[in-house]
């Protein structure tokens, strides 16, 4: 662990979700600022995932329950390559890939829409039951 490094991470994090709102004139700055740091330390040392196949069946998977910290996983997923800068330039705006509230795009990450709160907490155990039952039919199948 560098200590360094981890937080140019996080301030990288914290930038961009602070650039997503102003300019978009609407978001809240405060819950993705102090969520950067967990966020990078979820994506650079716990999470187990592919960046260049965001649908790869065995990643751990990352939801968002509150649309007010939708900048924090969009910052990441940006650093991660899966939005260009106009996407990220373009949050809140009509039409965009970056919309705010989530809409699913597992391609690039997004395994929920978040929409009423605490809809993300239901959707997490939901998909890791359906893991679990994936898993053991998984392995089920491959005779082991």
């Amino acid at each position: 662990m560098n200590k360094k490094i981890d937080q140019q991470s996080a301030d990288n994090i914290r930038a961009l979700c602070v650039a997503m709102v102003e300019k978009a004139n609407s978001g809240h700055p405060g819950g993705p600022m102090g969520g950067a740091d967990f966020m990078h330390i979820l994506y650079s040392e716990f999470f187990n995932f592919d960046p260049s196949d965001m649908e790869w069946a065995f990643r751990d998977r990352f939801f968002m329950d509150a649309g007010h910290l939708s900048t924090l996983m969009y910052a990441q997923y940006y650093l991660l390559g899966n939005y260009k800068k106009e996407d990220v330039a373009n949050f809140r705006q009509w039409g965009s890939i970056t919309p705010g509230h989530p809409e699913v795009d597992v391609k690039r990450g997004i395994e929920n829409t978040s929409g009423p709160l605490g809809q993300g907490h239901t959707m997490g155990v939901g998909a890791s039951n359906c893991s679990k039952l994936f898993k053991s039919s998984f392995w089920k199948l491959d005779g082991s």
